[in-house]
């Protein structure tokens, strides 16, 4: 193309001496149409081309760490398993008994009203959760992250920036006439929150904690944990997110990791830290570790929140650098669940039930306004 441009410019001088020295042009006009013809192809070919690459480029997931483990979703290696498996002189219920004996769950009729995985918190329920939000916060905030609830609706620019499009689409809603998505995870506004900055280095690491409702269609789990609140499409979240230095995004990943730690030993949880496998990490991460508490109910460990470390792959797409002296450098960011509510609400119940059908809320939580014992009603 730019050679095509050259000879067209050639050309167009060689028609201008052509008319001022009183020649005919029409053979220098007729080159001239015809290399501009020619470069009208070759601008549509490299429009072509250059959006294949972009689509090929967007779709590449990040780098992963060395140390992370190989192969796939049955892959991953436990790191530690943390506090004493609760043991009981009765069958243990799942949350679903224990939350309806309470009062707590109403699942029937939000089946009427919204469909298959939506529910209602009744009662006791929004008053633990009300306590769960509150005692995450504090945890957030002793660590230094700013507590903000964000916009839930966001561009599609903001879905591609953090990686969950093009490979997480088929479980982001979508509001077709107002071309904007329901966020399945806070950690894409609080993202937002470095859209085409310019930080300081001296503000870093710049830490937020979104308090929201998260939705996802969850399209790939049919006929997996259909039953409760365990995976559903509306959930809320208290969700910390992090701009560091790349020097200092393993440590802030450790930092995170122990925050989430911190919640489910206070909430008296027997858990387990999973270093995931690379062919299940998101396409952000270079690194995640998943926190997995031990269901009573479901004699099983099972995912209750997770933390990965994105290196610059969001920041990249973000246009989120810092400015180091007199040059500026790609930011990392970092995102960990500090509270998955609903998961946390299952695990409080089967974890801390009674053979009465009450349960003993941890002391962590009353101080928060939740009650020392949940009890059925009458």
């Amino acid at each position: 193309m730019e050679e095509v441009r050259a000879e067209r410019g050639r050309a167009s001088k060689a028609i201008g001496e052509a008319k001022r020295a009183g020649r005919d042009s029409a053979a220098e006009e007729a080159a001239a149409r015809e290399l501009g013809e020619t470069l009208a192809r070759d601008e549509e070919a490299l429009r072509q081309v250059e959006h294949e690459r972009h689509e090929l480029l967007i779709s590449l997931p990040n780098l992963a760490h060395p140390d992370a483990p190989d192969g796939g979703e049955d892959d991953a290696v436990c790191v530690r398993e943390v506090g004493t498996r609760p043991q009981f002189d009765f069958e243990p219920r799942d949350h679903v008994t224990i939350a309806e004996g309470l009062g707590g769950l109403e699942i029937a009729q939000a089946a009427k009203v919204s469909g298959a995985r939506f529910a209602y918190l009744m009662g006791p329920l929004v008053r633990l959760q009300l306590a769960l939000v509150n005692h995450a916060v504090a945890a957030v905030e002793r660590a230094g992250f700013v507590p903000v609830v964000p916009p839930v609706l966001v561009r599609e620019e903001a879905m591609y920036a953090t990686g969950f499009f093009p490979t997480d689409r088929s479980n982001i809603y979508a509001l077709a006439d107002d071309d904007l998505f329901l966020v399945g995870t806070s950690e894409v506004p609080l993202a937002g929150l470095g859209h085409d900055r310019i930080l300081d280095a001296d503000e870093l690491p710049l830490r937020y904690a979104g308090i929201s409702s998260c939705f996802r269609r969850e399209s790939g789990a049919a006929g997996r944990d259909t039953g409760g609140i365990f995976r559903v499409h509306q959930f809320d979240k208290v969700e910390m997110f992090s701009f560091c230095a790349p020097e200092s995004s393993d440590d802030e990943h450790a930092r995170i990791l122990a925050v989430e730690e911190e919640i489910l030993t206070n909430l008296g949880l027997h858990y387990r830290v999973m270093d995931i496998a690379v062919g299940d990490l998101g396409a952000p991460a270079y690194r995640k570790f998943d926190l997995e508490a031990w269901l009573p109910g479901q004699g099983r460990f099972r995912e209750l929140t997770s933390c990965s470390n994105c290196t610059d792959f969001q920041a990249r797409r973000l246009n989120c650098r810092m400015r180091d002296g007199k040059v500026t450098r790609t930011v990392h960011t970092l995102n960990g669940t500090a509270t998955a509510l609903g998961r946390t609400i299952i695990a409080v119940l089967e974890t801390h039930q009674r053979e009465d059908g009450s349960v003993a809320v941890p002391e962590a939580l009353q101080q928060f306004g939740a009650p020392a014992l949940l009890v059925p009603p009458g």
